[in-house]
């Protein structure tokens, strides 16, 4: 029997529902959250990504705001930029767009970022409180990735767990959230010997490499839900995941598609940080 198709733009409208409310809500207080996106350069899928932010939270009635750069800002200046932002009243989230130029692609610009304004949680230390299984703002993809899986209804506790990717952003969080919600976690990255080995113990596997169709449906356990995080454009313009679709949701007992899964859930994460960020940062 195939694999049943996770439809996170369903579950992505859920969350979007209540953080329209809670906007509301919080608008009546006299408080409008807001959303500054950092971006620098006009790669054109960055300028697509930062758009859907900024559309998505005027459609719930927040404010949003893009702000661009050219790639020879120096890193100083960017820096400065932030520090703006930071102690700007009217702005409770702040999401700098990646990838970064190289001169740019310094730990440090994150930890610039307030950590109260920090919705993709990219700052150490709500790194560090993830890893504690503390109460903070966590990188949205993982969040809803997290939140995928909970729409399956299956019990993570005991389940193994495998993660292709060790970014910042994706691979190594989301290991640490799996792991403090009781699986036993393995992370593949590019130096990982017989991947498929792996691969097959997966109860759950999640792929954040960025190589179209990596996973083949010889490397899946079956019954394993498969989460695929990679979207790679073609040349034919078509967005492309991680995983050979078709072939292994024969295997598969849930499936997130390429696209209309995991990226609405990202979308959704941010909007939802943002509103937490103004709620804490305001007392509202």
């Amino acid at each position: 029997m195939p694999a049943k198709i996770i439809d996170g733009k369903k579950i992505a409208e859920k969350i979007l529902e209540k953080a329209k409310k809670d906007v509301k809500a919080l608008k009546e207080k006299g408080t409008t959250p807001k959303l500054v996106v950092i971006q620098v350069g006009d790669d054109p899928a960055s300028s697509i990504y930062v758009q859907k932010k900024r559309d998505k939270c005027l459609e719930l009635g927040m404010a949003s705001e893009i702000k661009k750069f050219g790639e020879k800002i120096t890193y100083t200046e960017f820096l400065f930029e932030i520090e703006k932002l930071n102690k700007d009243d009217s702005v409770h989230g702040i999401l700098i767009q990646l990838p970064l130029p190289e001169h740019l692609s310094h730990k440090q610009v994150f930890e610039t970022i307030d950590v109260c304004k920090d919705v993709d949680g990219l700052h150490p230390a709500n790194h560090g409180k993830n890893l504690l299984g503390k109460e903070c703002f966590r990188p949205a993809t993982p969040i809803g990735i997290m939140k995928i899986l909970h729409e399956t209804g299956v019990k993570l506790e005991g389940k193994n767990a495998v993660v292709i990717g060790r970014s910042n952003i994706v691979g190594k969080p989301i290991a640490i959230m799996l792991l403090n919600a009781g699986c036993t976690v393995t992370i593949c990255h590019s130096k990982t010997t017989n991947l498929k080995e792996h691969t097959l113990k997966a109860d759950i596997l999640i792929s954040a490499a960025g190589k179209p169709k990596l996973v083949k449906e010889s490397m899946v356990k079956k019954g394993a839900i498969v989460i695929d995080v990679g979207t790679t454009k073609m040349k034919n313009g078509k967005l492309c995941g991680d995983v050979d679709f078709e072939k292994v949701r024969k295997k598969a007992s849930w499936i997130t598609p390429v696209p209309g899964g995991v990226g609405p859930m990202t979308i959704a994460s941010v909007v939802e940080n943002t509103v937490k960020a103004c709620r804490e940062i305001t007392n509202a």
